[in-house]
């Protein structure tokens, strides 16, 4: 089996395919070209498994009847793509070069990466509110990752804001340590699925405040409370809290392909249901494209695809 990392040194290698972030849909890429012999490497800039694996519990992944936790269900995607030979390597890419052409360049903060074929599988990541005190406090009671800083908020009053599943599936998760979650949604139901509802307003650790935005985040060295607004009343209130954790939507990784690749007005790639992008020998998986749907098995079932249409490109 391959060394799953690679130094700098090795980045003038000529691989196959280079697949551009190792979440779900990057692993599943990368088992499926690595088993057609391809050679195959995944440039990841943080932890194989993306956000699934900030995830503290999936329970909607096929054959997981128990469920599994994200970090699980990551480390087992990386060692099935490795086990046929795809290689990894930790890296924050940079930008594209020669994009259009046979053998393509992809810039790393670390080294240069080439491939015949790409595979885009950045992701997205968490939007910010965009109000006074979010950056400020960003580290300081703002969190975006409750499974990753949840254990920080002991005892504490802490506010969700968001109504989709993540924000209400983190909120539920955040009750094991905080002595109560205030969920903060900007209408007056929420959209997360039905059963994720069903427990977290069976939660008594739970409250929710609807019809209601934030205005602004305030504290000394740390959170302290929110400023809100009732979107229906324009009633500004006060709510004491510790912590703020923002779930309000996604922002596609994909600054690094305005020019390159078509993308659409929010910045997510544009690809057909092969996962080919407009630039031939491209294609673009998961999350950072435009899609109804996303999920882990989704950005998978994206991975699976985008890996076959590479094969066939790379042998026409």
């Amino acid at each position: 089996m391959a060394d799953q990392t690679l130094n700098s040194s090795q980045g003038s290698e000529l691989y196959d395919v280079v697949i551009l972030g190792g979440g779900p849909g990057g692993l599943t890429a990368a088992l499926y070209t690595a088993r057609s012999r391809l050679k195959t490497l995944v440039v990841e800039k943080g932890i194989p498994g993306g956000q699934a694996a900030t995830t503290f519990h999936v329970e909607n992944y096929p054959g997981f009847p128990d469920g599994v936790s994200g970090m699980e269900i990551s480390q087992l995607m990386e060692r099935h793509a490795t086990r046929f030979g795809a290689e990894i390597t930790y890296d924050e890419i940079v930008g594209l070069e020669d994009y259009d052409q046979k053998v393509k360049v992809v810039r790393g903060g670390e080294a240069s990466y080439r491939a015949r074929a790409l595979i885009i599988a950045t992701g997205a990541e968490q939007s910010k509110l965009g109000v006074p005190g979010e950056e400020f406090y960003r580290g300081r009671g703002v969190s975006y990752c409750a499974t990753c800083d949840g254990a920080f908020f002991r005892d504490k009053v802490v506010a969700v804001i968001g109504g989709g599943d993540s924000a209400v599936e983190e909120g539920d998760f955040l009750t094991r340590y905080a002595s109560k979650v205030i969920i903060i949604h900007r209408r007056d139901a929420l959209r997360a699925a039905k059963v994720i509802q069903e427990r977290a307003l069976a939660n008594p650790k739970i409250e929710f405040c609807w019809n209601s935005t934030v205005q602004e985040i305030r504290g000394d060295d740390f959170v302290k409370s929110l400023m809100l607004r009732n979107v229906k009343t324009a009633v500004q209130s006060h709510l004491p809290a510790e912590g703020v954790f923002v779930y309000v939507g996604l922002k596609p990784n994909s600054e690094f392909l305005k020019g390159i690749i078509q993308l659409d007005a929010g910045g997510y790639v544009i690809a057909n249901e092969e996962m080919e992008t407009n630039v031939a020998g491209i294609f673009a998986i998961g999350d950072v494209t435009k899609k109804s749907l996303r999920q882990i098995i989704t950005a998978a079932g994206d991975g699976a695809v985008a890996a076959m249409a590479a094969d066939r490109y790379l042998h026409e």
